[in-house]
């Protein structure tokens, strides 16, 4: 296989960065564009919903890298200008202003979009959280004079509604946390671990609407008023997050029998990349990994954990809001959730895969 002499990086966050750095790190020496829709320069976006939305960090501080590495990589970012079309024969990537951008290789990095409510277009106050944009607009909205405390609705009782709720509440909003499932993050780590969060949200203030079904929103002149929920009563809201999940921003990965939206993915994958790029074509074969950070909560996760998947406390303790749990399925490691024991839950992370008998971590 040759080596293109120009490459194309479609997407300008985690991923289309860590793909530029890699293939410069790897030897390449050609040339080398990277496209973004957004017109900020890299920067990460796990932040977006804790440091950034809280106030604690100014923007800048999010970005992924100084202005002096990215100059060092030689690649030309081309920022605030989003890719409209593809022409794979011809490798070469038309862009909202009328760009033609041609190249050997060309990398398709361009992440999620949110998914919305019916109803959400054009209604003031309501939000989703993907971009540092949308977390500037959030904070700004939750700190207007509209009411003392705002009363902000968060649907959706994932990762990310689980930590705007635990964010905002600590900023001084009255908040209630929405979702189909009987306690944040039930469907991706089980019953105890949820419960222990919802625990956690509960002490801190957030109101809980576990098993709620989301129907719509209710505004009046232009502004949200409330979120319908499918039993027909209003939760009354001046602020409304939905974070309901997201989807692909291109149909390109359409049919892929997985998709990890987690940071260090998008690490790894860019990686991989550059390494097919330039001849190494080899097998992907990630261990998943997400963090969550919710009140004085740090979790930690590696592997799949589910629902189904059973729990067993291996060190610490959950009284004590200190432990690791591994979750095991037909008597093999499927995961490891560490809950402000993140060293202890990476010795254990050797161990997926393994029977679950004579448990010792890996050292």
């Amino acid at each position: 296989m040759s080596v293109p002499a120009d490459v194309v990086v479609v997407g300008a966050s985690a991923a289309g960065l860590a793909t530029a750095e890699a293939l410069r790190r790897k030897g390449y020496q050609g040339g080398l564009t990277v496209l973004g829709a957004e017109p900020h320069l890299p920067y990460d976006r796990p932040p977006l919903s804790k440091q950034v939305l809280s106030g604690a960090w100014a923007p800048d501080r999010a970005r992924l890298r100084p202005r002096e590495a990215l100059s060092a990589l030689g690649a030309e970012f081309l920022l605030g200008d989003p890719a409209v079309g593809l022409d794979v024969e011809r490798r070469a990537v038309h862009t909202a202003s009328g760009r033609t951008l041609r190249a050997g290789a060309v990398v398709v990095a361009t992440g999620l979009r949110p998914r919305t409510l019916p109803g959400q277009a054009g209604l003031a106050g309501v939000h989703v959280l993907r971009t540092l944009d949308d977390a500037l607009a959030l904070r700004a909205d939750l700190r207007a004079d509209l009411r003392d405390p705002a009363r902000l609705v968060v649907v959706g009782d994932g990762v990310l509604g689980a930590e705007i709720a635990a964010t905002a509440c600590e900023l001084g909003a009255a908040v209630t946390l929405a979702g189909p499932e009987p306690a944040p993050l039930a469907g991706r780590l089980g019953p105890m671990i949820a419960g222990l969060l919802a625990d956690l949200h509960a002490e801190r203030g957030v109101r809980l609407r576990p098993g709620a079904g989301v129907s719509g929103l209710d505004g009046h002149d232009g502004r949200v008023t409330g979120v319908r929920l499918g039993t027909g009563e209003v939760l009354p809201a001046d602020v409304v997050v939905v974070a309901i999940g997201a989807v692909p921003e291109t149909g390109w990965l359409a049919g892929t029998l997985i998709r990890l939206e987690n940071r260090t993915n998008a690490t790894e994958q860019g990686g991989l990349v550059a390494s097919c790029i330039l001849g190494d074509d080899r097998p992907y074969r990630p261990v998943p990994y997400f963090w969550t950070d919710q009140f004085d909560a740090r979790i930690h996760v590696h592997g799949t954990p589910s629902a189904g998947a059973e729990p067993t406390v291996v060190d610490g303790d959950p009284a004590e809001r200190r432990f690791v749990a591994l979750y095991h399925r037909n008597a093999t490691i499927t995961g490891v959730l560490g809950w402000n024991m993140p060293k202890q839950a990476r010795l254990w992370r050797g161990r997926i895969g393994d029977a679950v008998t004579g448990l010792a971590p890996a050292l």
